[in-house]
């Protein structure tokens, strides 16, 4: 893409509607690119929570991994499902749910390689907002960096992915930490400087030359992430920011070894479906 065709960044009001479409198109432009970039930390079964490199087989977020078989497990945001195989290999039955057609066809392809077959994990392409399953179809659901940062509603995507649980079952997702876009995007000393309201909850968008977004990220506080898991029906059992580890040497967007020192990058949310 050329210097004049790079979209321009912006903070502005963006709708359900508007954001799906975007984001949609974005990751089934970037998907080759965002796997290329990121695939050898993610691996191809492995299940790690954000950019800190926090693996849930050794957080357990979800519960003992000894308990994960027979689970029925819904991934939403699942990009190439590298944590829904995760969970297969575990015993699990997972669903892995992603809004990018192209993100799914790499899941086809890590999953059929090194002999390979799909990894027991079944592939949905649905907005999380409208899951495609009956009520009750899940023991537990999972999110890491998945929808959630994403979508205008949150509030709509987590009451959906209460109604596909069954009574007891977990929800844990991950996001960006709120406290992120109070500092510039940057993984050197530029990024801890303070560059905006933290209580600025306008959407970081970037747009075409006609104003339309190719791309959206909508800013919840950390008072606003609690109040929409209350607001959707879960009770919250803990609340996990992952520090930095000190053998992780990593950049990854904005996040650095450098931030992670300072500022937290990722906030994990574990609910429970009562």
């Amino acid at each position: 893409m050329s210097q004049e065709d790079e979209p321009e960044a912006t903070r502005r009001e963006s709708g359900q509607n508007e954001t799906s479409r975007a984001n949609r198109s974005w990751w089934d432009r970037n998907a080759d690119d965002y796997q290329q970039e990121h695939g050898a930390f993610l691996g191809d079964h492995r299940f790690v929570w954000g950019p800190e490199g926090l693996d849930e087989a050794d957080a357990g977020l979800l519960g003992p991994a000894a308990e994960l078989r027979g689970r029925d497990v819904l991934e939403i945001g699942a990009g190439a499902a590298q944590c829904a195989r995760w969970l297969a290999e575990r015993g699990a039955r997972p669903v892995a749910l992603d809004l990018s057609h192209r993100q799914l066809q790499h899941a086809r392809r890590i999953g059929e390689s090194a002999d390979r077959t799909a990894g027991g994990v079944a592939l949905v392409e649905a907005d999380a907002a409208a899951l495609p399953f009956a009520a009750g179809s899940f023991d537990l659901a999972c999110s890491a960096y998945g929808a959630l940062p994403f979508v205008a509603e949150p509030v709509r995507v987590l009451r959906e992915v209460r109604r596909v649980l069954r009574p007891g079952g977990r929800l844990v997702f991950s996001v960006t930490h709120p406290v992120r876009w109070a500092f510039p995007d940057e993984p050197g000393p530029e990024g801890l400087t303070l560059a905006a309201s933290y209580f600025d909850r306008t959407p970081y968008v970037e747009q075409d030359d006609s104003g339309d977004a190719v791309y959206v990220e909508h800013h919840r506080t950390m008072g606003d992430r609690v109040r929409d898991v209350v607001a959707a029906g879960f009770r919250l059992v803990d609340l996990v920011e992952p520090e930095w580890p000190s053998w992780n040497r990593q950049e990854w967007g904005g996040w650095s070894p450098l931030r992670g020192a300072f500022i937290p990058g990722t906030a994990i949310f574990v609910c429970v479906r009562d």
